[in-house]
């Protein structure tokens, strides 16, 4: 089911107010999340990073925003995403970031640790974008030297997963059986539970060792586009406001603000879509209130990161946003 998610800050208010409250969680009473005011009960994502792969600050940058966030000690984690089914208790990561401790810090609210020990299971299962050091480096911290978890679950393209079971260190992984290896097949949901699924969706990139896909994740309300990596618009076979149009919200890679973000690089060769050409193409998407689009996986470079910058003030007066961890979008 389809709806029109608010305007107005915050920016999933509106829908939250819209879709409302269910029963309280069932389930198995271990694994329920600990109850805390303000936690929704009905499916929900959950943002638990923003920036692109080389963080924010990234690494080793003099960059002027870079060492003001340093001083400041205002750290943005890596981009990924969490699907949260109160109702059971499991929560599920798209994507397995280098950020990957702090984000699970991020979720200690809507998943019940074990005390004073290492919580074998934090998480339920991890979907894979691909394999570009932003995705799946946290995939280390599920081993043996770490959380050493039990036959998680984790979903890939047959490419990827082929990646993972053929090169160290990700191979042990699957030998020790601390992850699960499940394909996906692109356009075909797989199902959570709590009327929630997940469906890979081909996306264009720059594909060395896996190729690359984005997360259609719907749920018994309203469903949710995630797209941290792609190459420009024109490499789709279909138009832009026709891909995101299909949701109701969309939240899509906005690495770049402009082609001269990076001295010394050419970033069209970099290979991702400017904020610019994609509101241009979603103007009208944007104003009919539809979709909401909202970028995410920025790098350190785009001033847009920035809260109060111009480029920022020229975002949201165009009708679209920039992800903030912990916005919550409900399905």
């Amino acid at each position: 089911m389809r709806s029109s998610p608010a305007h107005s800050a915050p920016i999933w208010l509106g829908l939250w107010l819209a879709l409302g409250c269910a029963n309280g969680p069932v389930g198995d009473p271990s694994r329920q999340p600990t109850p805390a005011k303000g936690i929704p009960t009905r499916p929900f994502v959950r943002v638990v990073g923003t920036v692109q792969d080389g963080g924010f600050p990234h690494a080793a940058c003099e960059h002027s925003a870079c060492r003001a966030a340093r001083d400041a000690d205002e750290k943005r984690s890596v981009a990924g995403l969490a699907i949260v089914l109160p109702a059971s208790g499991r929560v599920f990561l798209i994507d397995a970031t280098p950020d990957l401790r702090a984000q699970l810090d991020l979720l200690a609210d809507v998943r019940r640790p074990p005390a004073d020990r290492v919580d074998r299971a934090p998480v339920d299962g991890v979907f894979l974008t691909h394999a570009h050091v932003g995705h799946y480096l946290g995939l280390a911290f599920f081993g043996f030297e770490a959380i050493h978890t039990r036959g998680l679950p984790v979903w890939a393209t047959p490419r990827m997963a082929g990646y993972l079971r053929s090169n160290g260190p990700w191979s042990q992984l699957v030998e020790l059986e601390n992850i699960e290896l499940r394909e996906l097949t692109l356009g075909e949901p797989v199902e959570l539970g709590d009327g929630v699924s997940v469906t890979a969706v081909r996306s264009p990139h720059r594909d060395e060792y896996s190729d690359t896909v984005g997360f259609v994740v719907a749920g018994p309300d309203a469903s949710v586009f995630y797209l941290p990596d792609t190459d420009s618009w024109d490499a789709w076979d279909r138009p832009l406001a026709e891909v995101a149009g299909k949701v109701d919200v969309a939240l899509l890679d906005g690495s770049f603000f402009s082609l001269d973000e990076l001295p010394g690089r050419d970033v069209a060769s970099i290979g991702h879509p400017l904020i610019r050409d994609s509101m241009r193409r979603l103007a009208d998407l944007a104003a009919s209130g539809a979709t909401r689009v909202v970028f995410i996986h920025l790098n350190h470079s785009n001033p847009a990161l920035l809260d109060g910058s111009a480029e920022r003030e020229e975002v949201e007066a165009a009708g679209f946003a920039v992800a903030r961890e912990g916005d919550e979008i409900p399905l």
